[in-house]
């Protein structure tokens, strides 16, 4: 009982993490149509500008205001400068134009600060683990990313349903022609989702610098779940990018811990350890599979 619970929270405090990432990208992909390959270079930034500023200075928070600027202010530079001309192109353009862009982040960031991986302490007031009940000590700062995660759901929440600007973000994905008759500056309007969406990859990037390495190309490998997180939620949803993200985090965390044991118990060693290896890794795929064939465009799709 204890395992699985602290499974569940294992699961919790992925799915936090990945909602941070796929929150501004499920914005960028929706509302702006653009295929945004550089998000993940967003994070890697985040991290990087997080783990040298609290090196520097030994503040977490001036870590976290360092990522979070550092991020979106790379975010901005990327729109003004690329994206910017590419949102009437054809998404195989705006592939190969981000794709581009990641090559040339790494290699500028090697240039800066080298390849070697950059460790980041978990700052003192997050250390140690919270008893929740006997038998189970949970590490706090897993608890302070999903505490972060919930309440960058409910402020994005707030601010896509009941603001203005979130008003006119859903207007301008459902008719940009129209909101820009109207008035409404557009392309403000779309450097302020980029710039938003880089600023949730900041903040994922240096909340899970403690608990990874920050290393070149460590935003590549986590974009492809992503992408999985807002298909299986659904492109442009909020919602749809929290519970993509709950979902993909529980199957990842649930399967890691029991499917080995299942097929221990029903298989030869040799053959179960690799047999369970390989379907732990494709678990996220197949619950992607399984969702669009009963949601083909996701569980919560946004409404046009």
């Amino acid at each position: 009982m204890i395992l699985f619970i602290e499974q569940l929270l294992n699961g919790l405090q992925y799915g936090a993490f990945l909602f941070l990432l796929a929150s501004g990208l499920t914005l960028v992909f929706g509302i702006m149509g653009v295929i945004n390959l550089t998000h993940g270079t967003f994070y890697m930034i985040g991290a990087y500008c997080g783990a040298l500023t609290v090196a520097s200075t030994g503040s977490f928070l001036m870590g976290l205001l360092a990522a979070m600027a550092g991020a979106g202010l790379y975010g901005l530079l990327v729109e003004s400068a690329v994206v910017r001309w590419l949102y009437n192109r054809d998404h195989l353009y705006q592939v190969l134009a981000t794709l581009g862009l990641i090559l040339f982040t790494n290699e500028a960031v090697t240039l800066i600060v080298g390849r070697s991986p950059i460790f980041m302490n978990i700052p003192p007031f997050l250390e140690g683990s919270v008893t929740l009940f006997p038998g189970l000590a949970y590490p706090l700062m897993r608890l302070a990313l999903i505490a972060v995660g919930l309440a960058v759901a409910f402020g994005l929440w707030l601010l896509v349903n009941h603001t203005r600007f979130g008003m006119l973000m859903r207007a301008g994905a459902d008719d940009r022609q129209m909101v820009d008759a109207l008035g409404v500056n557009m392309r403000v309007l779309y450097m302020s989702v980029f710039g938003l969406g880089a600023i949730l990859c900041g903040l994922a990037g240096v909340m899970a610098a403690p608990l990874l390495a920050v290393e070149i190309a460590m935003g590549e490998r986590i974009l492809i779940t992503t992408f999985v997180v807002i298909v299986i939620g659904g492109v442009g949803s909020i919602r749809g990018a929290f519970v993509g993200a709950m979902l993909v985090g529980m199957v990842d965390s649930l399967g890691r811990a029991y499917v080995p044991q299942i097929f221990t118990a029903l298989l030869p060693y040799s053959v179960a350890d690799t047999l369970a290896a390989g379907l732990v890794s494709a678990s996220i795929y197949v619950l992607m599979a399984l969702v669009l064939l009963v949601r083909p465009y996701g569980l919560f799709p946004a409404r046009s």
